[in-house]
């Protein structure tokens, strides 16, 4: 029955749910009625990769993993903007393409605020190094901004010259994480949550039973932060000649560079000179021969059209690439669904055209049954006598380190959360909110059990005793699996576990890591140890199954036009609903604490 606690609940409402087939429906014809124009538009006006062309990197919104299918909230469908994210794979790849096509003179850095974790945009940036290291300095990078983010500009500052508006600022501030403290909002509605924890460093769930963070949660948030913002501005000082870490951290901690005059930055050395933007065609039609109306810019996505690394999904020399991202949730298809990942590891364990496997992880961790579900689908892999890599992005923590620890080799991003080796129950108890709402609930039972755990009254000594055991059963189960992957000592695990959260530089200190590196030197070292050497191909799992809004995005048939075509046929008017789920997980948890580092 615990097992089966609080799976994630669905709140429909029948009148969303016609309007919403009614739409649909409505798209599905329009799509295929005006299959002719929407052909036309498709010829018309999109870019090319012609000679002497610019890559052009905008380094500005969300930055995710992989493509996914699109589902659009009603915001963005009303607005009639339909756009995919933009993903690190093809902005990786495309650089590498970059360097060896020669119709391409030059990558343009556009400038903004990404919304990316650090490791994704530590990524970017090391593909621009391997540019300019693969190219010699024959082909430059360029990177403009009306002011930078310190994500941007972090990224930027592998960039050969960096131009800023003179109206612009330099947003670096140094690394900082935020999190909200609810007692006080859950006393106030009657909440109540018991906990059940392994780990004096778990503090995941400290947010909903604390006023503050706890002292070992903050030294262990020292630590991260401190070693990745090291990172960070020695990488930058490196890239930048003449800037020197302890300069940057004056810069930001005494002069306050993100508050000061745009000229503070280019005496600082951190940018080459303030333009505008249109100086920037000049500057770039110089580097490519041609006249400035007659420049050619394309995309990521357009330059590695027709030519993606990782859809060899017929070869016989193939090293399978399986993205594993976001929280490990039962039964929930925007995460990371146990039931949808293990037959895909099972497919692939049994299919002779695969030969090897790296494992892309980007997860805090979620369910412990989840988890050990998919490890154990990750084991068989390996009974097959198939090297198996791990490749951590963003986070590959608690939940996310369980399914990564029987890796052969795991590799990581030197600013990759990780670890949070812990487990811990959080059980809500909702009876003060009743009393409050005058609710009483009243139960019959042949057992005293029967209805435990309970959300409608507190547990008592020997159900706490209960809980406490069951997370001790998990915690050492947990320990003693990274223990025998790991090849350590369990006394060394447990000295490093507690639930702490370690930056894969420390971690590969300690033994959590093999290697830092990234998403292709883990796919290198998996056709090495299968025996492929170079010759060898890419496949990336889950394959990539468009929604009907992605046919729509592809078709370039925008959802105003969507919107007016719908109307034009005497639709009196255009009604979605955005269904939102409660999200309620199991309530034993191996999962880091939520935090967004800010870059």
């Amino acid at each position: 029955m615990l097992k089966r606690f609080f799976l994630n609940m669905l709140s429909s409402f029948v009148g969303a749910w016609i309007a919403l087939a009614l739409f649909m429906l409505s798209a599905v014809l329009l799509l295929f009625g005006l299959a002719g124009n929407m052909a036309i538009s498709v010829g018309a006006g999109t870019e090319q990769v012609k000679s002497r062309s610019i890559l052009t990197i905008t380094l500005d919104g969300p930055i995710e993993e992989r493509e996914s299918p699109l589902e659009p909230d009603l915001s963005v469908i009303l607005s009639g903007r339909l756009e995919a994210p933009q993903t690190l794979d093809v902005i990786s790849e495309s650089i590498r393409e970059a360097a060896k096509n020669d119709d391409i003179v030059a990558i343009y850095l556009k400038c903004g605020a990404p919304a990316a974790s650090p490791a994704t945009l530590n990524a970017i940036r090391e593909e621009l190094v391997g540019f300019r290291k693969a190219t010699g300095g024959k082909k430059k990078i360029l990177a403009y901004g009306d002011g930078f983010s310190q994500g941007s500009y972090f990224v930027a500052s592998a960039a050969d010259s960096i131009f800023m508006n003179p109206a612009g600022e330099m947003g670096l501030q140094g690394l900082s994480s935020s999190n909200f403290y609810m007692k006080g909002l859950l006393d106030r509605l009657g909440v109540q949550f018991q906990v059940v924890k392994v780990g004096t460093y778990k503090s995941a769930v400290e947010p909903y039973i604390l006023d503050n963070m706890s002292e070992p949660a903050r030294a262990q948030m020292d630590t991260l932060l401190g070693t990745m913002w090291g990172y960070i501005r020695l990488q930058i000082s490196e890239s930048r000649k003449g800037l020197s870490a302890a300069t940057i951290d004056s810069l930001v901690s005494k002069d306050h560079i993100a508050f000061a005059k745009a000229e503070s930055a280019v005496k600082a050395g951190l940018v080459d000179s303030l333009v505008y933007e249109r100086v920037m065609d000049r500057r770039l039609a110089a580097i490519a021969g041609r006249e400035e109306k007659k420049l050619n810019f394309v995309s990521p996505s357009t330059l590695v059209a027709g030519r993606h690394w990782a859809t060899a999904f017929s070869s016989k020399r193939q090293i399978a690439v399986l993205y594993a991202c976001g929280e490990i949730a039962d039964g929930n298809n925007n995460q990371i669904n146990y039931e949808n990942l293990v037959p895909v590891i099972v497919k692939l364990a049994d299919d002779d055209k695969v030969k090897g496997l790296v494992l892309r992880v980007n997860s805090p961790g979620g369910s412990v049954y989840g988890s050990t579900q998919i490890g154990e689908a990750l084991d068989y892999f390996q009974s097959k006598g198939k090297p198996l890599a791990v490749s951590m992005g963003d986070y590959a923590a608690s939940g996310g380190y369980w399914i990564s620890a029987d890796a052969d080799r795991i590799f990581a991003d030197p600013l990759t959360v990780t670890g949070s080796i812990g487990i811990f129950g959080l059980l809500p108890n909702f009876k003060g909110t009743l009393d409050k709402l005058g609710v009483n609930v009243a139960t019959v039972s042949t057992n005293p059990g029967a209805t435990f755990p309970s959300g409608f009254r507190p547990l008592d000594e020997t159900q706490l005793s209960v809980m406490q055991k069951y997370v001790d059963r998990g915690y050492d189960d947990f320990t003693s699996r990274v223990a025998k992957c790991r090849k350590m000592k369990k006394e060394k695990v447990l000295a490093i576990a507690e639930g702490r959260v370690w930056s894969a530089i420390t971690a590969q200190r300690i033994g959590l890591v093999d290697s830092l590196g990234s998403l292709r030197d883990a796919v290198e070292w998996t056709a090495a140890k299968a025996g492929l050497d170079n010759n060898f191909d890419v496949a990336a799992y889950p394959q990539f199954e468009p929604s009907v809004w992605d046919m729509i995005r592809l078709g370039s048939m925008t959802m105003a036009e969507l919107k007016d075509a719908v109307e034009s046929r005497d639709e009196d008017r255009l009604r979605t609903y955005l269904l939102r789920r409660l999200l309620t997980r199991r309530p034993v948890q191996a999962r880091m604490p939520e935090f967004r580092i800010e870059m």
